[in-house]
């Protein structure tokens, strides 16, 4: 799933490559991935690209026609770019493309989603926040006013396991699967650990990995098309996606926790101080 730092490389390059050009077509090809009515798709077609956002993992263009375009890639979608559109006719239904816009400039790009499971989402919106999702995300972890103390405030009495706060949108804006295990492991963290039993160290300490992870790979993410950034990711991940492997830090074996439709990683030696944490794929508990 792209994260905070894949949508904002998607942004910067599409503030880059899109702003102050017209949209000549927004064609939907998959109609269940269009999650608004009013206004209508259709009234994108000749306003010109103003700008280009990020709330939480949401992108939004901006447009002159005071109509927004956004769109949240969920677990499988894309964006894929193109200098030149392709002339070809979408066939709906019979396609991974679930809406193609056009530019008058030639250039253009297709939404796209993997798999069977459908998630990708588009709406045609006259404030961001009329987007039920970005109506209620919680704060930014690298907004300016994001302090330690602001964190802190967000963890206290949550008696939840931190990797689930982490990737909960409504308590911070941007953070998934992927970047978790990053945060968690650059803290030293388990992934089990109660938010509200942390102490004022390990606080500290987690925010900083927080912010230093997320900044690190935003930066990474800078200045890449969107046809890089997928493997920009890949390549930066200490153990998200790399069970088996050796731990960079310590050389310990990265291992897995598996659920019903995805999986965490985590380092024994540096979160967990060697204990294997339950295989919930397999429902053994290892001491």
């Amino acid at each position: 799933m792209p994260e905070m730092p894949e949508v904002q490389g998607l942004v910067d390059f599409l503030a880059e490559r899109a702003t102050g050009v017209a949209v000549t077509k927004a064609t939907v090809a998959n109609i269940a991935a269009l999650k608004t009515y009013d206004p209508p798709i259709e009234a994108l077609k000749g306003a010109t690209i103003t700008g280009a956002a990020r709330h939480g993992k949401f992108v939004d263009l901006s447009t002159d026609a005071g109509v927004h375009l956004i769109f949240h890639l969920a677990k499988a979608g894309w964006l894929r770019w193109y200098e030149q559109l392709p002339s070809t006719v979408i066939r709906p239904g019979k396609t991974p493309i679930a809406l193609r816009v056009g530019l008058d400039d030639g250039a253009g790009f297709d939404l796209t989603e993997a798999g069977t499971k459908k998630s990708l989402a588009v709406y045609a919106v006259r404030d961001p926040h009329d987007v039920p999702g970005i109506a209620r995300l919680g704060p930014d972890p690298l907004g300016d006013g994001f302090t330690r103390d602001a964190f802190a405030g967000l963890l206290a009495g949550r008696r939840t396991q931190i990797k689930g706060v982490l990737r909960d949108q409504s308590i911070l804006a941007g953070v998934g699967n992927a970047y978790s295990d990053e945060i968690l492991h650059a803290a030293k963290m388990s992934p089990y650990a109660l938010a509200a039993s942390l102490d004022g160290d390990e606080v500290t300490r987690l925010y900083v990995a927080l912010r230093e992870t997320l900044a690190d790979a935003v930066a990474q993410a800078s200045g890449k098309p969107p046809a890089d950034l997928k493997d920009a990711k890949r390549r930066g991940m200490a153990v998200h996606g790399r069970r088996g492997q050796a731990c960079p830090v310590c050389g310990d074996e990265v291992r897995s926790v598996f659920f019903a439709d995805n999986s965490l990683e985590y380092c024994p030696t540096c979160q967990t101080a060697g204990k294997l944490l339950a295989d919930r794929r397999l429902s053994r508990l290892l001491k």
